[in-house]
Formats: structure tokens, sequence, C-alpha cells
């Protein structure tokens, strides 16, 4: 049977787990709106200084010149920007996972505890009982486990393919500007 201060502690530990949890999240999200500000910010002031240069143009070879030199570092920034934003969400997700396997890790010891209680104070006969709900809680560990591998293979499937087309798109925004 659990006490009451077991059911106390519990409830302490997943409100301080609720609590870090979320404040990795807001961490994350403060790291995107300070992305955005910086990028909006220097964009502002790139989008005035285009302006003034456009405004000082002699003549339509001058205006074409000045339009393809704006194309490859846009191309650049916001490829940039991409993976700036990337990063951040990655990393709060990386962060959040392993709070979560931590987390996760703990309640199954407990529960094992609690089962392992159980079949002290089980009746004799049981054992088979406790075997089999020993064995349940062992599958769904490897379970989890395999979900967890599959998730951060596929993370890493994604970034290599977030890398390439970041990769590309600046490699073919070089190339159209060298034929200007």
């Amino acid at each position: 049977m659990l006490t009451v201060e077991q059911v106390m502690a519990s409830q302490k530990a997943n409100f301080e787990t609720l609590f870090g949890l979320t404040s990795k999240a807001f961490d994350g999200v403060e790291k995107i709106v300070e992305l955005n500000l910086t990028a909006s910010k220097a964009a502002l002031a790139e989008m005035g200084d285009h302006a003034k240069a456009v405004l000082s143009v002699k003549d339509a070879q001058e205006l074409l010149s000045l339009h393809s030199n704006l194309m490859q570092p846009l191309a650049e920034k916001t490829a940039a920007y991409s993976r700036h934003l990337y990063d951040i969400a990655s990393g709060s997700t990386a962060e959040l996972s392993k709070a979560f396997e931590e987390q996760a890790g703990d309640v199954q010891k407990k529960f094992m505890g609690l089962v392992d209680t159980a079949a002290k104070n089980a009746p004799a006969g049981s054992e088979t009982v406790v075997a089999v709900m020993k064995s349940a809680v062992a599958a769904a560990n490897n379970a989890l486990e395999s979900v967890q591998k599959a998730v951060k293979q596929a993370t890493e499937v994604a970034e290599t393919n977030f890398n390439t087309v970041a990769t590309n798109a600046v490699n073919a925004t070089k190339t159209v500007a060298k034929k200007r």
C-alpha cells in the first residue's frame, strides 16, 4: 500500500518535473523570439541600405548588378536563419526528450519497486502472476526504448536532409548570381 507521504512525494516530484519542462520550453521560445528580433533588425537595416543604394543608381546596368549582388547574401542569410532556428528547435527537443527519458526511468524503477513489494507480500501461489507482471513491464520498457531509438534516428535523418537542402539552396543562388 502507498502511504500518504509516498503519494505526496510523488506529486511533488511530478510538479517539479512539469515546472522544469515548462521552463525548458519557455527557454526555447525565448531563443526563437530573440532570433526573430535580431533577424528583423538586421533585415530592416539592410533594406534601408539597399533603398539608399537603389536611389543612387546611375543606370540600368548598375541596378541589375545591385540586384544580383543582393540575392546571394539574402539566400545565405535565409539559410543561416533557418539553420539557427532548427538548432534552437532541436536543442529544445533534445532537452525535453532527455528530461522525459529520465522521468520515465524513475517511474519505471518506482513501479518495479511496487511490483517487488507486492510480490513479497503476495499470498503463496501468486508467483506466476508476479512473473507475468514483471514480464509485461519489461516488454513495455523494451518497446519504449525502441520508439526512442527510432525517434533519434528519424531526427538525425531530418537534420542531414535539412543541411543538404540548405547547402544546395545557397549553392544554387551562387550559381545563378555568377551567370548574371
